[in-house]
């Protein structure tokens, strides 16, 4: 019988899974090196069973799971632990997924494991969490209404209007590492590595225009396989809102600084002495927290031909509801394809809305 194991389930995003997975009705293994704090969160969730792993020991990685289990991984930053649990599914013929936020690593998922997890039949998906399901989601969303003209989508990452914003010490960590490596990007009709924060724009919400910078999320790679008629793919962040426009300025000075030799391994040092110290957002600060993402679809004047938009709970949250609903998906054999997809390619695009919708975004 197949398992959903949850690895690195006594951080912050995988205590919040492992929660979302009890409310679902799910049963997964916790899995993690401290015995104690898997064993105290598996008794305060009902008796769930635990496993020692740790991904200085790749090999108790590699025992965590077997063939057509699902392996959901939270241990981040992903550049630095992310590959034994990929490793692992692999070569279990496991399903994947993880919450990362990191365009290099993401990148790595679909360059380098998407044929042999094509050929193993099992699905691999890095950053299905608020990192980037919703913003395929109403990509995909918009350019369904626009039509076969689109060649164009904007998405932008936005707080919900009236809301704060606060991030854990493993989203800061992953954020800092994710700067100083490039991404892919998707325009003119063909992928390009570059850094985050290079470019920035402003959308229209609920009347108000607020700034954001480009960000390479997994939309770049994943919707030009299932609309083959788009030329470019622009994902924004709107989480500094305004102040946008600083940062980018900031992201073209490293740019240059890290072609100064020791500049990206002091940046690396940085982002291991950060880790994750399992802090992050409590309940009542999640609640006065939310999410705004939007889309836009164009056509190759530039018109604007569609608009898609999600709204709903903050992205912690959302991100542990996400896994959830995914992993459900994955053991119970509901992936439509096999390989390093992108949700829409997943799992199409009417389960993913409402996959959406249960996780805490609603399409409008």
């Amino acid at each position: 019988m197949s398992e959903i194991v949850l690895f690195g389930a006594t951080g912050y995003t995988g205590a919040l899974t492992a929660k979302a997975m009890v409310a679902r009705g799910l049963k997964p293994v916790l899995a993690g090196r401290n015995r104690s704090s898997l064993e105290a969160l598996a008794n305060q969730l009902g008796g769930l069973p635990v496993r020692i792993a740790d991904v200085a020991d790749p090999q108790s990685v590699y025992q965590l799971v077997k063939e057509g289990d699902v392996l959901v991984s939270t241990v981040g930053p992903f550049a630095r632990w992310g590959s034994p649990a990929l490793d692992a599914a692999l070569a279990a013929k496991a399903h994947y997924l993880d919450s990362t936020g990191e365009p290099a690593f993401v990148r790595r998922v679909f360059e380098q494991y998407n044929e042999r997890a094509r050929q193993n039949g099992r699905v691999f998906l890095p950053a299905f969490g608020y990192d980037y399901v919703p913003g395929n989601t109403v990509a995909a969303a918009a350019l369904e209404r626009a039509g076969s003209s689109a060649v164009r989508v904007d998405v932008g990452y936005f707080v919900g209007a009236g809301k704060s914003f606060n991030m854990s010490q493993g989203t800061f960590a992953s954020l800092a590492g994710a700067m100083a490596d490039p991404g892919v990007f998707f325009n003119q009709g063909k992928r390009s590595l570059s850094y985050g924060g290079l470019r920035t724009r402003k959308f229209s919400l609920d009347g108000q225009p607020i700034g954001s910078m480009s960000v390479p999320g997994s939309e770049c790679l994943a919707l030009p396989s299932s609309y083959p008629s788009l030329r470019d793919v622009n994902v924004y962040l709107g989480w500094f809102g305004n102040l946008s426009s600083a940062i980018s300025v900031s992201a073209h000075v490293q740019r240059l600084m890290l072609k100064v030799p020791g500049y990206k391994r002091l940046l690396d040092l940085l982002v291991t002495r950060l880790g994750s110290s399992g802090r992050g957002p409590n309940e009542t600060e999640r609640a006065a927290e939310g999410s705004h993402i939007i889309a836009e679809a164009f056509d190759a004047s530039g018109q604007l031909l569609a608009t898609a938009e999600l709204r709903g709970v903050n992205g912690y949250t959302y991100t542990a509801n996400m896994l959830a609903w995914g992993a459900q998906q994955a053991a119970e054999g509901r992936a439509i394809a096999a390989g390093a997809l992108g949700p829409v390619e997943a799992f199409g695009l009417p389960a993913l809305v409402e996959g959406n919708r249960e996780a805490g975004l609603i399409l409008n």
